[in-house]
């Protein structure tokens, strides 16, 4: 493997370029996860790093987390009869407790896929 440099001012830069999978942008967990695996399991952030398998890894469970995520919304709503018919009638009672039910979703979604 033969590395080509530029120069820039008094240094000599390394012309490295990333894999396209992780060219792609990550969501807000997948985001969330890559900070988690950064500051609380490095060894595990890098050695993923180096074989090439984080993005992958990151993008799966930003999948993963979405979906869990949306899940819980649909199904705490239909479970505490939070609905349109409430939002018709008092919207403010609505987006308190819709706020309570992503609040509650998100700590779900931490706990169970992110943080861990």
């Amino acid at each position: 493997m033969e590395i080509t440099y530029r120069t820039v001012g008094d240094y000599r830069i390394p012309n490295l370029d990333l894999p396209e999978e992780a060219k792609a942008p990550l969501g807000r967990w997948g985001t969330a996860h890559k900070d988690y695996l950064m500051y609380h399991r490095p060894v595990t952030f890098t050695t993923m790093l180096a074989d090439g398998t984080l993005w992958k890894h990151l993008q799966e469970v930003d999948e993963q987390a979405e979906k869990m995520f949306n899940q819980l919304v649909k199904e705490i709503c239909k479970d505490e009869n939070i609905n349109e018919e409430l939002k018709a009638r008092d919207q403010i009672c609505w987006v308190r407790s819709m706020n309570n039910v992503y609040n509650r979703a998100t700590e779900i979604v931490n706990h169970e896929l992110i943080n861990t």
